[in-house]
């Protein structure tokens, strides 16, 4: 559903409008578009053990890992991803929304898989900051990766399923076990 809102026409508009409003909303190609809420409890429980096993393994005092909240600037205007990482940097801990983001990751859900693997797609993997884009499955232990390759391109994604396969997150020097993100998930 599309909400009007004539006065909006910019990010900065739109982050500023949204700001402490309920439900969830993102700005995409000028358009303020509802997402859908309560999500299942894999979904939650998916997106929470993939955003602390960042946090595990990435140093505090130089990364930010955020989980749903945090607003991340594409090409086409502003995404709510599941989980979010980002470089820490001074004075910015205010922010609305950020630019640099070096990994985001979606969970997958019947609402959403269209555009995951489509426009969310084409949007993160636009950012130049970006080195990884991960999308879940809340089903059964299968992830697909989108990695800056050397050339600073992305290729086509890579799945990876199996509780014995890991996802090698190269450009932040991070390895996740699928048994372990999907310890609860039959």
């Amino acid at each position: 559903m599309n909400i009007q809102a004539p006065a909006i026409r910019t990010v900065e508009d739109f982050l500023r409008w949204n700001e402490g409003r309920e439900g969830k909303r993102e700005f995409v190609n000028g358009r303020i578009v509802e997402m859908v809420t309560g999500g299942t409890e894999r979904h939650a429980e998916l997106m929470l053990l993939l955003a602390m096993a960042m946090r595990s393994r990435l140093a505090a005092d130089d990364y930010v890992v955020t989980a749903s909240d945090y607003a991340v600037k594409t090409p086409w205007g502003v995404r709510y991803p599941d989980v979010l990482v980002k470089p820490r940097t001074d004075g910015t801990s205010a922010s609305l929304a950020t630019t640099d983001s070096l990994l985001l990751a979606e969970i997958l859900s019947p609402s959403s898989l269209a555009t995951d693997f489509s426009e969310k797609a084409e949007e993160y993997t636009a950012l130049d900051s970006l080195k990884h884009y991960l999308v879940l499955s809340e089903e059964e232990p299968r992830v697909w990766l989108w990695s800056r390759g050397e050339d600073g391109a992305f290729g086509k994604p890579e799945m990876i399923a199996g509780r014995e396969e890991s996802v090698e997150l190269t450009g932040l020097g991070v390895t996740l076990a699928l048994a372990s993100l999907y310890r609860d998930i039959a």
